[in-house]
């Protein structure tokens, strides 16, 4: 099989499906819930293993970025069709899994980029789901201080996903302003963040112009579940883990035991490998093909990161599953030394 095949299939089919069920109705928005959700709950307990290649992905990340755009035009579109009420809901269901698990793994890919172009299709990409901000904390802020007190988007052991939420919003949504001003001498309101509400703007316009108020409602709610989407990933993958202090007051650098991964292969494809996270830590600007896994190194989720991310949204449990395995890797060797995968 062609190294690219399995992400290309796996992104690429649940767009499909949200397409033709805004386009045709029927029983395609329940088959567009059910191929991002049950469907890939399945395909991820086969034995398949797909491992790192020298492709770089690039074509099929910028194809995705495009599709994002005509996706979002038709999701919105739909709203103010005559589709029954519930093929409506099904849609936003959908639409908000496709950007919050697929095209946000695609626009943060393009954001990495070095290349000018790709890199303003990613932050456009935030932009259109009312989320651009992110471009900016992402790179700016979470980069730099993940795993520490000072990353908005590192949750505290212990902390819910719930009171995470408004937290890592208005934290990143400040941190990433700071940051941006600091690198444009000053400015109130800097290039990125004009950009980033312009975007918003121009979204919100279109959707009213494209379905009037039904199209507005329904950008809303779908950026709104895009965004939960995107938080939850944010939430389970750095969940609890802390970069040690060292003696002169500063954090170690970000080592491989201070992000969660997932080994599961179709999840991991059709996210374009966002569950090797640790990886993407080490080399941010690795294209998703290339990043590897290294259990032994770099804790392990016991399940999914989809699965996951639904048990995070019942904070008891999810502390029952992850505290113990937080305690684990706190009590680790420093970096460098071996750490054996928690039971």
């Amino acid at each position: 099989m062609p190294p690219l095949a399995p992400f290309a299939i796996a992104s690429f089919l649940p767009g499909l499906c949200l397409a033709a069920a805004c386009v045709w109705g029927g029983f395609w928005p329940a088959v567009a819930v059910l191929v991002i959700t049950v469907v890939v709950f399945f395909l991820d307990k086969l034995p398949v293993r797909v491992t790192a290649s020298d492709a770089t992905g690039h074509r099929l990340s910028e194809v995705l970025g495009v599709a994002h755009f005509v996706l979002l035009g038709l999701s919105v579109w739909a709203m103010g069709t005559e589709l029954p009420t519930l093929d409506k809901a099904l849609i936003i269901v959908a639409a908000g899994l496709f950007f919050g698990q697929i095209s946000n793994s695609n626009a943060h890919e393009l954001i990495h980029r070095a290349d000018r172009w790709a890199f303003r299709l990613g932050a456009a990409c935030y932009a259109s789901i009312l989320f651009g901000h992110h471009t900016s904390a992402h790179r700016l802020v979470h980069h730099i201080h993940a795993a520490t007190e000072h990353d908005p988007a590192t949750a505290r052991r212990g902390e819910g996903f719930w009171a995470y939420l408004p937290r890592t919003w208005v934290g990143s949504f400040r941190a990433g302003l700071r940051a941006e001003r600091q690198r444009h001498g000053g400015a109130i309101l800097p290039a990125p963040y004009t950009f980033y509400i312009a975007g918003a703007l121009g979204s919100l316009s279109a959707a009213l112009m494209l379905a009037g108020l039904s199209g507005l409602l329904g950008l809303v709610l779908i950026s709104a579940y895009a965004q939960v989407q995107l938080m939850l990933s944010d939430y389970v993958q750095h969940y609890g883990l802390r970069r040690r202090i060292r003696a002169d007051g500063r954090p170690e650098p970000t080592g491989p035991a201070h992000s969660w991964n997932a080994p599961h292969w179709y999840s991991s494809a059709m996210m374009l490998n966002a569950p090797r996270h640790s990886a993407h830590h080490a080399r941010p600007g690795t294209a998703f093909p290339q990043l590897d896994l290294d259990a032994d190194r770099m804790p392990m989720l016991p399940h999914s990161l989809p699965v996951m991310a639904v048990l995070a949204l019942i904070p008891p449990l999810w502390r029952r599953i992850m505290d113990t395995r937080v305690d684990r890797w706190a009590d680790a060797p420093p970096q460098g030394e071996l750490m054996p995968e928690p039971a």
